[in-house]
């Protein structure tokens, strides 16, 4: 383990959970791209699927923790504004699904 700690830069074992944390966050954020395109390709069509904005929003808040953690502004300014774009996204499609049931 000390040379995983070793190649990711980290003195403790509580931040290489949060490296690892942060790992699977970046996985979760790209796997919308990949649900988007595959999405797309079936339709022929450039679409964003429902699950696009929930891996956005996943992913999102997940950075956004280890962002915190890692205290880097620059970051969590970044994060923050995506979440906050990804939960408008996800009210306004359930409030036009609302409105058309």
């Amino acid at each position: 383990m000390h040379w995983l700690m070793t190649v990711l830069h980290v003195d403790s074992t509580t931040e290489l959970w949060w490296v690892v944390f942060g790992f699977l966050a970046q996985g979760m954020f790209t796997a919308r791209f990949l649900v988007q395109w595959i999405a797309s390709e079936r339709a022929r069509d450039s679409v964003i699927p429902l699950a696009f904005w929930y891996f956005s929003l996943a992913g999102g808040v997940m950075l956004l923790s280890y962002a915190i953690y890692r205290t880097d502004p620059v970051f969590i300014l970044g994060q923050a504004l995506g979440v906050i774009i990804y939960i408008r996204n996800l009210w306004l499609i359930y409030a036009k699904r609302r409105d058309e049931a």
